[in-house]
């Protein structure tokens, strides 16, 4: 019997999440489609707050199937190699900055709005005030233009930010022509930040001149942007 140095460290499904989505550049592609669609499917589960004992189950087995296809990274002796850093907080691990909510955001959000670099930005947009699709359709609003920018939030929520709606929830006019030049159809995320950080040529945050009497400068400078890359 070996010593309790020479055993396997305490299996902890969230390391194992994070480490997979800090190494997913280059572990998707070693794991087929089935079981990236089952990954997705358990972590739908994992990453729901009101799932508890469930969801705890389900990033277990997401774990374990990590560990039974790709031993080399997450089988046995391959997890003392994972280093983990727990917040003092008492949030979860984290793995070279990648947290087991990553992992769920890459295989079903669609965007890589994840790790140290990234994952704040993502975090600061979704601290902006939001409405969820229900209650812009109840206060008579429509959460449905395609140019309106929705974000996945914790749990994959859909979440609109309240800058793009008037007091009585119809989407400002500029905010749908802005949108459109910005492409938030296929990079919502890009068009918040840009909607949402200060911004030099005009001064402040864009969002905050909605209403000012300025729309059409807002409308030019994106337009200036969107050539400006081209």
């Amino acid at each position: 019997m070996g010593s309790p140095m020479d055993q396997e460290p305490p299996f902890d499904p969230e390391v194992t999440l994070a480490a997979a989505a800090a190494g997913w550049g280059r572990l998707s592609a070693r794991l087929g489609p089935d079981v990236r669609d089952r990954l997705a499917e358990l972590l739908a589960v994992a990453r729901a707050p009101e799932q508890g004992e469930a969801g705890r189950r389900a990033a277990a087995r997401a774990a374990s199937l990590l560990r039974e296809r790709l031993p080399d990274e997450f089988g046995e002796g391959a997890q003392a190699r994972l280093v983990a850093v727990h917040d003092a907080a008492g949030g979860p691990p984290t793995v070279q900055g990648f947290t087991t909510e990553d992992l769920a955001v890459l295989l079903m959000d669609g965007h890589h709005m994840v790790g140290p670099v990234l994952g704040p930005v993502r975090e600061r947009l979704l601290a902006e005030p939001a409405l969820d699709p229900d209650t812009v359709e109840r206060r008579g609003g429509s959460p449905y233009s395609p140019d309106l920018i929705r974000l996945r939030g914790p749990g994959g929520r859909i979440r609109l930010p309240c800058f793009q709606f008037s007091d009585d929830t119809l989407p400002w006019l500029t905010v749908l022509e802005v949108n459109a030049l910005l492409g938030a159809d296929h990079d919502p995320w890009g068009a918040a930040d840009w909607w949402l950080s200060a911004n030099a040529w005009l001064g402040t945050r864009p969002a905050r001149l909605l209403g000012s009497g300025r729309d059409r400068q807002l409308v030019e400078v994106a337009r200036f942007l969107m050539e400006s890359d081209y």
